[in-house]
């Protein structure tokens, strides 16, 4: 059998991807890829029902990706074969989502007095499968025709710093640890070369302290859009000293999207076989 590969970041339509997990499946298939980990925004899809399944001859990791507060910085923390529905990880979803819909009707609000458009929340979250979030904003700002592009709607007025953005509060990253690990789940720092952390050996250890046991090596990053406070090689080099395992994904989104990157990330087999020795249902 020839080398086999996964990618273990990918998102749906559950939260702000164009596809279903059963269409990413068979997309991931037609690249050659063996397995993909789903990994929506602070939410499980319910076409997810176990931690590990087939879907279109390739198996399908249930996993999430967290928004959480890094040792200070706005980080996001990745879980990979996680119990759907565990109450543990409910409870922080249903604080999450309470705080994402605050987040929005404020974003909306100020898109409508800054642009002077009839935009209301419930045109935003009827495009939103599952949790409301900005590209679904983008999109209400494009068809209004105040932005060309997602691009464009997020650089002028959605992304940090613009003038309709708001900041969304984020439990802090030990309480989303302890909920992943909760639902049985394996938790990796996702895309670290985007934080400002000072010491990122340090930072590790101490998250690893927390209960992680992964760190997101390989990633799409573009250096043209954000500079990279890690190269990727020495990050590698810290999670085999720390023990941590290197994990890594395309954070693809799907066709149309905001990043529709599948295929640019092969990760080999055997981090799947690692992570799942980590797993088990508490």
């Amino acid at each position: 059998m020839g080398e086999r590969y996964c990618d273990l970041h990918l998102h749906t339509k559950w939260s702000d991807g164009t596809l279903s997990v059963a269409d990413t499946a068979r997309r991931a298939r037609a690249m050659g890829f063996s397995a993909i980990a789903i990994t929506d925004h602070d939410t499980v899809g319910p076409e997810l029902r176990a931690p590990l399944e087939e879907r279109a001859g390739i198996q399908v990791i249930c996993g999430v990706e967290i928004k959480a507060d890094v040792l200070g910085e706005r980080g996001e923390i990745l879980g990979y074969f996680i119990q759907p529905g565990h109450p543990t990880l409910r409870e922080l979803f249903d604080w999450m989502a309470r705080a994402r819909v605050e987040r929005m009707r404020e974003m909306v609000l100020r898109c409508r007095e800054a642009l002077g458009i009839p935009l209301t929340y419930e045109e935003v979250a009827a495009r939103a499968g599952g949790s409301v979030g900005r590209p679904h904003l983008a999109a209400e700002l494009v068809r209004y025709g105040v932005a060309r592009d997602y691009q464009q709607a997020f650089d002028r007025f959605l992304g940090q710093g613009g003038e309709c953005y708001v900041p969304l509060p984020r439990a802090g990253s030990a309480r989303v640890i302890a909920a992943i690990r909760a639902a049985g789940g394996v938790a990796a720092l996702a895309h670290p070369a985007l934080l400002s952390l000072p010491d990122f050996e340090a930072a590790l250890l101490r998250l690893r302290e927390e209960g992680l046991a992964a760190v997101e090596v390989d990633y799409p990053y573009d250096p043209t859009r954000n500079a990279l406070s890690i190269a990727v090689e020495e990050l590698r080099a810290l999670a085999e000293k720390l023990d941590l395992i290197p994990t890594g994904g395309s954070d693809d989104h799907g066709p149309g999207s905001v990043r529709d990157s599948l295929g640019l990330v092969r990760v080999p087999y055997e981090v799947v076989e690692r992570l799942s020795a980590l797993c088990s249902v508490t």
